[in-house]
């Protein structure tokens, strides 16, 4: 498979401790180029607002740094130069882990007091080869790896290892225990989001909704880049509607239409009978429908503000994950279509204005419209998608 159809995803979920407003712990994730790909992990010594400090500097100064190859031994004197110190502990402290992946199969892992990351490759879990060095007396692991289509790597704070100590657990679950579960879940089809909010999600039961100590752990797996097509709406001039459609199959991948209207300017073009489902799978979400060459038919608007509401939460803690990810109405086919399945998503969106949605009482008129499509195009931009838009 050449690289070019190859992509580095990268998922992560946090859980703060519990009380406090903000994550002792902060990921930063960067592409200097299209070729690299890095993510750090710091851990801030303690919880709340200092940690927060000591792990957002940490994470932002050692992605800036390795993303301008600086050699690590200056990116970590760098840091220590530049934390704050703690004037309750005297120490300027914050643990963290880095992958750098260049052009989606060289990766390197350098890891400093957090839970040594590893790797499931071939759907078996297995350990990294690291070797040590000293830097400012602080002890740096590396690892160098040349990974493969699927190979995932995972990664995490200590919140994510003693997860449930004093709670359901005595001493925590460990690495043994996690890489048991990891290994239990994992399926290559499931997104590094997915793989990350199943691992934090157990540790927050683990700890039985009470995390006792800041809690993250991120995936970055290599998988192949996969594309999704959605068309919403009817051009503005009719006689385009035949061209937008035309576009819209010339695109390789899935191909979804939301609209009562699109699917059936859609059924003409194709010459295929549009069948309306009449069962609700969610009270709150109109039926989906079949059309032969299209994977999925549903209704517009309600349909697509409710993927929104799922596009923030999975932004946020995702625990909308467990509701969408297994139910089969419109709204959740296409999250997982374009927040797991897709890495590159095309909108065809028609800007006639619907009549029928023009009433006083309607709440929906051609403005809204046009700003849910923006900004689920931005929430999937943020999801690290990437994401283009055509108006007709």
């Amino acid at each position: 498979m050449t690289n070019s159809r190859l992509l580095t995803e990268v998922g992560y979920l946090s859980f703060n401790h519990v009380g406090e407003q903000l994550c002792g712990d902060h990921v930063e994730i960067v592409s200097p180029n299209e070729s690299v790909s890095i993510l750090v992990l710091a851990d801030g010594l303690g919880s709340g607002v200092k940690a927060n400090i000591l792990s957002t500097l940490t994470s932002k100064m050692l992605s800036t740094m390795i993303g301008g190859d600086i050699p690590i031994k200056e990116c970590i004197r760098c840091v220590a130069k530049t934390l704050p110190v703690c004037k309750e502990r005297h120490v300027a402290y914050s643990t963290f882990s880095i992958i750098k992946i260049r052009e989606n199969r060289y990766v390197d892992i350098y890891n400093f007091d957090n839970p040594t990351p590893f790797l499931i490759h071939n759907g078996k879990v297995m350990d990294l080869d690291y070797s040590s060095t000293v830097i400012d007396n602080k002890t740096i692991y590396h690892a160098k790896y040349e990974a493969s289509l699927y190979d995932t790597f995972i990664l995490m704070s200590d919140g994510v290892k003693y997860a449930g100590v004093g709670e359901t657990l005595n001493f925590g679950w460990d690495t043994p225990q996690i890489k048991d579960f990891m290994g239990s879940i994992y399926q290559k089809e499931y997104s590094s989001k997915a793989l990350a909010t199943e691992l934090a999600s157990q540790c927050n039961r683990l700890y039985n909704y009470r995390p006792g100590d800041d809690t993250t752990a991120a995936v970055v797996r290599i998988r192949e880049r996969k594309q999704a097509n959605l068309m919403f709406g009817p051009a503005t001039n009719k006689e385009d509607d035949n061209e937008m459609v035309s576009l819209f199959f010339a695109k390789e991948g899935v191909h979804i239409v939301s609209g009562g209207t699109t699917g059936t300017i859609v059924s003409k073009y194709l010459g295929k009978r549009l069948v309306l489902d009449t069962d609700y799978l969610d009270k709150e979400i109109p039926p989906t429908a079949s059309l032969e060459g299209v994977d999925l038919v549903t209704e517009g608007i309600i349909t697509i503000r409710k993927v929104l509401q799922y596009a923030n939460n999975y932004l946020a803690d995702n625990s909308d994950y467990f509701e969408w990810s297994y139910k089969q109405d419109g709204a959740s086919k296409i999250a997982q279509y374009l927040f797991e399945q897709a890495t590159d998503i095309n909108f065809f969106v028609g800007c006639a204005i619907n009549n029928a949605h023009q009433g006083e009482d309607t709440g929906i008129n051609f403005q809204t419209k046009m700003h849910l499509i923006d900004q689920l195009a931005d929430k999937l931009k943020q999801m690290g998608k990437k994401v283009r838009v055509s108006y007709f």
